[in-house]
């Protein structure tokens, strides 16, 4: 599924996975990284429907 535009430029853009994941250590939120298809570059997501996640340790 493509991400919306308006989607897109409302949420905040990350340049790596590396500094997407460091944000989701920083919140006490369930996130998980994506890349997007419109800017190319790294948002968070609390969706989680069909998308295969290990367990957490």
């Amino acid at each position: 599924m493509r991400t919306r535009l308006r989607i897109c430029k409302k949420k905040q853009n990350y340049a790596t996975r590396e500094a997407a994941i460091l944000a989701i250590e920083q919140s006490n939120l369930i996130l998980r990284p994506y890349k997007c298809d419109r800017c190319f570059q790294f948002h968070l997501t609390s969706r989680t429907k069909g998308k295969w996640m290990s367990k957490p340790q």
